[in-house]
């Protein structure tokens, strides 16, 4: 069993079957997450219910942007969360989760460069996108995380310039199980430390790992608003201010304007006192929008989406 087009089935994903619940290795699916979501509903699946794939077709990055790579070079990983005794509000935590836990399974593969995430979950290594995570609201107040990460593609065969994978960094002959097993170590027990503090991000030390982990953090960003008003400040740490680390992750920023970053990938409520947009669906108790999840501060006026970069 090993990866870059030889077939295999769960059973051989010895290490990584020990973290899941339920494995499914797909030899091919259109998309892990649609594959996931559609399980919601069915009680088999439990929580930690695990899809994974290095052939993905029809992959969907943040905002339905096509995700694709070819087979066997990347691995696709989705994760089915059934959270009990978690607030929904809280739900806007679990993407972070994912990146923290994927950033982990990369820095441990990666010793010789440096490993964290820009905002809130892309793993970037040396400043190059090695992976992302896409999380969707499911029925009955589940949750599918799905993660793909970079594997065997040569610079050529990325889709950005900007991207990396294992292979560049002079990561190669390993097998699927090795890589997926260091993702789901780390994704089960930073979610079974969030869900044994009822969602509590500063009492399970998550929002300590996402501080620790973040490349944004201290650095000069610019918020694009939908209605492509920019503004730019220096991201200068997480938002304690309202006291209630359930309600999900917000940056600050040191010229005192505050902007509550959503965890799809994108800064899903940007806000300031004066600005007063709301254009997107929203259901305030989950901090979902649109089947993404985002984390939304409940006291403040509500803004559609925006995106940001790092400069």
């Amino acid at each position: 069993m090993s990866v870059g087009g030889v077939s295999l089935n769960a059973m051989e994903l010895f290490a990584s079957q020990a973290f899941a619940s339920r494995l499914e290795y797909l030899p091919e699916i259109g998309s892990t997450n649609t594959y996931l979501l559609e399980k919601a509903n069915d009680l088999t699946w439990p929580d930690f219910s695990v899809v994974l794939t290095d052939n993905q077709t029809a992959g969907r990055g943040r905002l339905d942007r096509s995700w694709q790579a070819q087979p066997g070079k990347a691995l696709a990983v989705s994760v089915l969360l059934r959270p009990d005794g978690i607030a929904l509000s809280a739900y806007g935590w679990l993407p972070l989760l994912a990146g923290v836990a994927m950033k982990n399974a990369v820095a441990s593969l990666i010793a010789e460069a440096e490993v964290g995430l820009k905002w809130p979950n892309d793993v970037l290594v040396s400043e190059e996108k090695i992976s992302g995570v896409l999380s969707e609201l499911a029925s009955n107040n589940a949750v599918v995380v799905g993660a793909g990460l970079n594997l065997l593609q040569t610079k050529a065969e990325l889709p950005i310039p900007n991207a990396t994978s294992l292979a560049l960094h002079s990561v190669t002959g390993f097998q699927l199980d090795d890589i997926a097993v260091r993702y789901l170590a780390s994704f089960k027990r930073l979610y079974e430390n969030f869900a044994d503090a009822q969602g509590d991000a500063v009492k399970s030390g998550l929002m300590t790992d996402v501080i620790e982990s973040s490349l944004t953090i201290g650095k000069k960003v610019l918020v694009v608003l939908p209605d492509e008003t920019e503004f730019e400040g220096v991201a200068s740490g997480l938002d304690e201010s309202d006291r209630n680390p359930t309600h999900g992750a917000r940056i600050l920023f040191a010229e005192k304007t505050r902007i509550c970053f959503g965890c799809s990938g994108f800064i899903a409520w940007g806000y300031r006192r004066r600005d007063c947009l709301s254009s997107a669906t929203h259901r305030p108790e989950t901090g979902i929008t649109n089947s993404y999840l985002a984390s939304s501060p409940i006291s403040f006026p509500l803004l559609a989406s925006a995106q940001h970069q790092v400069f």
